[in-house]
């Protein structure tokens, strides 16, 4: 168990005085206070067992008995069982301390020494919650559910009136919590024979201990029990029954008692067990001579008697054992879990249907179900909707000690304008994997952006019987990640043109007064605010006594309007929002300037989501965030605008990954959607660990990278393995028949053009081309990082057999370690099987990772590092702006950042026309930025965009929704 979780679980008690722990911290109520009134009892002392109790605990029901058993010996056993377990539980998890709490109506604490000594022998901690003695359903209901969340907690005690003990209160108590067993689901376990999750009423088996005390041989025996109802009586009947006993019960009625009884004396009951108050008056005459007696009174008043402790004693023992068990279980549930995974089963059709069809005809697990089959503990959950969940970081904490499963990167050959299929493999494999060769893994996808949705490659589920599902929900929104960067993006921009204005518009002393207003006749600092001092060099925290010069390098940026760097986002595709004139409305004074639009997927913020790995790197990354330079040549940070900390607020939940399936069931993890042309082009850093984290040691986290392995894997292995400190046991590089004989010399393809003949007949001589030249410089790249390669053919229905043969037999000749067809888009996973094996091969092997270049060489120098050895290029040309921006970086410390190239996916080099594996080029970076807060410096190659545009007929003309059953149409 790692200490930090104890930490941040413990960090809000309160430690009271004289003890080793501290109760749950709970709000009081003064006496006299109307509604529910709640007290936490400190208890004080030691006991023998060297521990003092954390709270005070009172026990509900109080036992009599009227004969003379002894249960010394009993509990003896009892005590020294629970000790020796909680001894193993500590030496294992020497930061855990069961917690026992009891909610009980009245502040009675008749019983609460006894329980305290039996504490302080085992080593456990009890906190008591008092209530108003007419508590309502509702107040006892909120103090529960408080209860079932605290994760300190390991369980609670009901003592309350059996009135109170209602349904409602019953299905609000967490059964594994549950230590007195009365809840239904610990009722029906202990009914069916099943404890090994459940938990029996600690009063029941003392009561059967006693029983047994008397009478060595119980089976046979005949009990009565008189009175009484409840999850007591019925946890009694059953364990007696379990016992090889005859319990034979009885309602108290005053006319109908002494005939009942008399029938079962008839019987000669061996023993009887008074489930009622002290007010049963029952004649001993009634009664066998030998027979057992022992009175369970819920009476607070009733008599004491020499035996009475030691029915107490026996009860809490028993409860403390229970206390002791369901911490064992909590401890065991934050283990690593081995995955019971149910596959759901597919019947591909010939010919194939349309993706949407496909997915609308698979019925998928509720997503709940699906975490629960891979590991994933209920509250790490966060659902939206039936089909899709937030799961929450914490599950890092929670498995950090367990070994990381095998990293298998797909990439691919420099694609058409069509695609060929990355997300389309990635999904069959693991379908493959999982569905059919029974190893765990995960898919870990990007999310698909509105731009290509709606304009021209359309979604990113995958395609045939190897998607995403519901394909619609991929496609659509999601959880709403991308629409938190575009509003934390914007939000920036604005506050940047914001101040511009007011520091135009004000002096230095209406500036300070306004960014640190008096609020009750007192001026303060924001935190944020400290900071910027900080960095400043003024060490005062008091806003009267800065002087007046820093007054005005406080309140001043001093943006320089023609050197801010960021831009607004807008998650489509808008050819005209790439050059903008803002400032033009009146009440902007005439600050007047050109910016422009980005895609949202473009923003530093997507970079940071998929590259930070924790919520506090993400806040610092975000606050280091460059958006501009001052007049005076120094950079200006968010932090600086003091708006960092509103952008993790808006960023907080779209850190965690989302949650979803395969159509065979499997489980896909959706993060982050940086385009690999214009950003990084992976999946997050995030998504990836906590895959990697629940597979197991043999099990595969699949990520895929975007384009050609020429822009995502080099990114992949040069930004994000270094970010994120893991390393990949095998590259799949994705190639088609069709963008192989293009870059053999085939024509020219377009997206919603008819494909030219050369594509659709067999044409071994275009193959062979593509191989030799595209194929083989992208399997060369894989090489330059020494990881093996697994080429996986995408197999479409216009490929011939020489065709997909020739494929696999040059790859291998070009150095992949295999190379295979997938049929997955026809059948499925059972269509990877042979991809899935060669992967497998491929992670047994060693390989020898290395980066392309070391951090520290110059800005320069890795960027034609890229060029040469990546791209083959012979030489790059920098722009006079790129070279200024360049040595400009290096005088604010940004030279060791690595590179994220900006350059066209349609060609190894800087022109998409030129196809294969071009050389004797020069590459010309026309400007350089830096993404400071993502930690990369990216070089703008040619006329690269960061804002598609949209094409003459758009996907959206084919999309629309039916209005009766608001089912999507044209989608794909």
């Amino acid at each position: 168990m790692r200490l930090s979780i104890l930490r941040r679980a413990y960090g809000s008690l309160r430690v009271h005085p004289g003890s080793r722990g501290s109760g749950v911290a709970h709000r009081c109520y003064p006496a006299g206070a109307t509604g529910c009134r709640l007290i936490l009892r400190p208890a004080s002392g030691s006991s023998s067992g060297g521990t003092s109790p954390r709270g005070a605990v009172h026990l509900g029901e109080k036992l009599r008995r009227d004969d003379g058993l002894d249960s010394d010996s009993s509990l003896k056993n009892v005590v020294q069982s629970t000790k020796e377990a909680m001894v193993a539980l500590q030496r294992e998890n020497p930061s855990i301390q069961p917690l026992l709490a009891i909610i009980q109506a009245g502040e009675d604490d008749s019983l609460l020494e006894i329980n305290k000594k039996m504490a302080g022998k085992i080593g456990l901690n009890i906190t008591q919650l008092c209530l108003a003695e007419q508590c309502s359903e509702d107040e006892i209901i909120e103090e529960v559910l408080k209860l079932n969340e605290d994760p300190r907690v390991h369980g609670v005690y009901l003592h309350l009136p059996a009135a109170s003990l209602t349904s409602r209160v019953l299905d609000a108590l967490k059964p594994e919590k549950d230590i007195d067993g009365i809840t239904d689901l610990n009722m029906g376990r202990l009914v069916r024979g099943d404890l090994s999750k459940g938990f029996v009423s600690p009063m029941a088996r003392a009561v059967l201990d006693l029983l047994e005390k008397h009478d060595d041989i119980l089976e046979g025996k005949t009990v009565l029990l008189v009175g009484g109802e409840g999850p007591f009586a019925s946890a009694l009947q059953c364990l007696m029954e379990k016992s090889g006993m005859a319990a034979v019960k009885i309602n108290w009625s005053s006319t109908v008692l002494k005939q009942q009884v008399c029938f079962v004396c008839v019987m000669q009951a061996d023993a009887v067990v008074l489930l009622g108050s002290g007010q049963m008056d029952v004649p001993s005459t009634w009664f066998r001579p030998e027979a057992a007696v022992i009175r369970c009174e819920p009476d607070e008043h009733a008599a004491e008697t020499p035996s009475k402790s030691e029915l107490w004693s026996l009860t809490a023992a028993y409860r403390t054992q229970n206390v002791v068990r369901s911490c064992s279980r909590w401890i065991q549930e934050q283990q690593y879990r081995p995955w019971r995974l149910r596959n759901l089963k597919l019947q591909p059709l010939t010919p194939v249907p349309s993706d949407i069809e496909i997915s609308r005809a698979q019925m998928p697990k509720p997503v709940d179900q699906l975490a629960q089959e891979v590991g994933l503990l209920p509250e790490e959950l966060e659902a939206y909707g039936r089909n899709k969940a937030k799961v929450q970081l914490s599950l890092l904490d929670r498995l950090h000690a367990e070994p990381d499963g095998k990293y298998v990167l797909v990439a691919g050959i420099t694609p058409t304008p069509l695609g060929e299929g990355k997300s389309t493999v990635t999904i069959g494999l693991v379908q493959a994997l999982t569905a059919h060769l029974k190893l765990n893994s995960f898919a870990c996808l990007r999310q698909p952006s509105q731009g290509p949705t709606f304009g021209v490659k359309g979604g990113a589920a995958g395609g045939g019987y190897a998607q995403v599902i519901p394909m619609e929900e991929f496609n659509l929104h999601l959880t709403g990640d991308i629409h938190a960067i575009t509003a934390a993006n914007n939000l920036v921009a604005a506050a940047i043109d914001a101040r511009m204005l007011h520091e135009a518009t004000q002096s230095d002393k209406a500036l300070f007064h306004r960014l640190v207003p008096s609020v009750n006749g007192v001026r303060r600092f924001s935190p944020i605010q400290i900071s910027r001092l900080r960095r400043l060099g003024i060490n005062s925290t008091d806003p009267a006594s800065l002087t007046p010069q820093e007054v005005s390098t406080f309140v001043r940026l001093d943006l320089d309007p023609s050197k801010i760097t960021w831009q607004r986002v807008l998650d489509t595709n808008d050819r005209f929002l790439r050059k903008i004139t803002i400032g033009q409305a009146s009440t902007e004074k005439g600050h007047i300037r050109e910016t422009g639009f980005d895609i949202a997927v473009a923003s530093e913020i997507m970079a940071i989501l998929a590259l930070a790995d924790s919520l506090e790197d993400m806040r610092n990354r975000l606050a280091r965030m460059v958006v501009g330079t001052s007049r005076s040549g120094q950079p200006v940070t968010t932090e600086d605008l003091g708006v960092s900390g509103a952008l993790a607020v808006l960023m907080k939940d779209a850190i965690k990954p989302t949650l979803m399936q395969t159509l065979e069931g499997t489980p896909v993890f959706v993060h982050a959607g940086p385009f690999a042309n214009i950003a990084h082009g992976n999946s997050s850093v995030l998504a990836d660990k906590l895959a990697l984290k629940l597979v197991g040691q043999d099990g595969f986290v699949v990520t895929e990278a975007g384009f050609g392995a020429d822009i995502g894997m080099e990114k992949f292995f040069n930004i994000k393995c270094r970010a994120s400190g893991l390393r990949p046991n095998v590259v799949v590089l994705v190639a088609t028949v069709r963008a192989l004989k293009m870059h053999g010399g085939g024509p020219n393809v377009s997206a919603g053009a008819p494909l030219p003949k050369e594509y659709i007949d067999e044409n071994l001589g275009l193959v062979a081309g593509g191989c030799h030249s595209n194929l083989r410089k992208q399997i060369q790249i894989a090489g330059l990082f020494g990881i093996p390669v697994v080429v996986g053919l995408n197999v479409f229905k216009t490929d011939t057999q020489a065709e997909i043969d020739l494929v696999c037999q040059i790859a291998k000749e070009c150095g992949a370690s295999d190379a295979v067809p997938c049929h997955h888009w026809a059948q499925g996973g059972r269509g990877s099987l042979e991809l899935a094996h060669a992967v497998n091969e491929a992670a047994s092997r060693p390989s020898n990772f290395q980066f392309l270049y070391d951090r520290e060489m110059p800005i320069a120098e890795k960027i034609r590092t890229i060029a040469q050895r990546v791209y083959g290029a012979d030489d790059i040309e920098l722009s006079p702006e790129a070279e200024a921006k360049i040595d400009y970086y290096n005088q604010q410390g940004y030279g060791a950042l690595p590179i994220c190239m900006a350059k066209t996916h349609l060609s190894l080099s800087h022109m998409p026309d030129k196809k294969g594996a071009p050389t004797g080029f020069v590459l010309p970076i026309r400007e350089v930025r830096a993404s400071v807060g993502a930690g990369f410096i990216y070089p703008l190659v040619g006329t690269m965009s960061t804002m598609p545009g949209l094409p003459t007929r758009p996907c959206f003309y084919d999309i629309d929704l039916d209005p009766v059953t608001e089912e999507i149409t044209g989608l794909f």
